[in-house]
């Protein structure tokens, strides 16, 4: 994708192509997620400081805002230049660098559909002859932690198909234009349809990181279901708190605060033994902190207007 990326850009340029430098816009965006996926393993790494206690994750979200400011404002510009040519048809095609260009895209594309479907397979080769059944511990945890790579890359292989055919639409396109240049309309169009797909792909990525910077509650969980859960502890008497957020993607946190039942004050290392196993086991917490209490009867209290009325 590094060496891709500005070849078909600096290709759809020389050959004039706003068709070309599109996919290569759309290639940007895969681009940028493997580089933001790098960067968090790089940041994940690094120790909190005094002054970043939680450390360096939400720097991942800030580059990703700029990473899709960045898509944007090229697409906006490629845009622009598609109405123009749809209005004034006033520009010529290089046939020729448009169509050797295009085939490159599908070739790449090509190649990382293949070694993305072979990944897929060994992987899942290499863990077909397990017969351990899952439980809840940590080999079992390791083994979900084997079913997420596999459908990451099952996911990525999709989305090489998707970016596969965009080039494939990209190469029929410089095909006609190549042999029929009076249909060099292809071209703009071919912008606008592509450009739909960029703001498609990207979208997912605003939403994401607006929940995180806004802390809610990452689409994969249920408060209620966390709190259904906590509550079957033996022990626990309410739930006065609970908080649910996230420091970056794939980063969860929670705090939440726990009242024990009348007389079990004794049992509080126990439940909040178990309470973070279910936080970070069962629902995959990346931090918790579970704060308990012991029972307090909330007392009637009564404002003077209401005693002076009922007197």
């Amino acid at each position: 994708y590094i060496l891709t990326f500005p070849s078909l850009f600096s290709g759809g340029y020389v050959a004039n192509s706003l068709a070309i430098m599109t996919d290569a816009l759309h290639m940007l965006t895969d681009l940028s997620g493997i580089i933001l996926t790098l960067l968090a393993l790089w940041l994940s790494a690094k120790s909190p400081t005094k002054r970043f206690t939680f450390g360096f994750h939400r720097f991942e979200v800030l580059s990703a805002i700029i990473s899709v400011l960045l898509v944007y404002i090229l697409m906006a510009f490629l845009l622009y230049e598609a109405v123009q040519r749809t209005i004034h048809m006033d520009y010529e095609i290089n046939g020729d660098i448009m169509l050797i260009t295009a085939a490159v895209g599908v070739a790449v594309n090509l190649i990382m559909g293949f070694l993305l479907n072979q990944s897929g397979h060994l992987h899942s080769h290499s863990h077909s002859h397990s017969h351990v059944p899952q439980s809840n511990t940590p080999n079992a945890a390791h083994s979900s932690s084997h079913g997420h790579s596999s459908l990451a890359v099952r996911a990525a292989f999709v989305h090489a198909l998707g970016d596969l055919v965009q080039s494939i639409g990209v190469l029929v396109a410089a095909y006609i234009i190549r042999f029929k240049p009076e249909y060099k309309i292809a071209d703009p169009v071919c912008t606008y349809v592509f450009s739909i797909l960029v703001v498609l792909t990207t979208v997912r990525i605003l939403c994401d990181t607006g929940v995180i910077i806004l802390e809610g509650v990452p689409r994969h969980l249920n408060v209620d279901r966390i709190k259904e859960d906590l509550m079957k502890i033996e022990d626990v008497y309410s739930i006065e708190d609970l908080n649910v957020w996230s420091l970056t993607a794939g980063k969860t946190t929670a705090i939440v605060h726990l009242q024990l039942v009348p007389g079990s004050s004794s049992k509080w290392e126990e439940v909040q033994s178990k309470a973070r196993q279910l936080l970070l086991n069962t629902f995959g917490m990346y931090k918790c902190s579970v704060q308990l209490q012991s029972y307090k009867q909330e007392m009637t209290k009564t404002c003077a207007s209401c005693q002076s009325s009922s007197a």
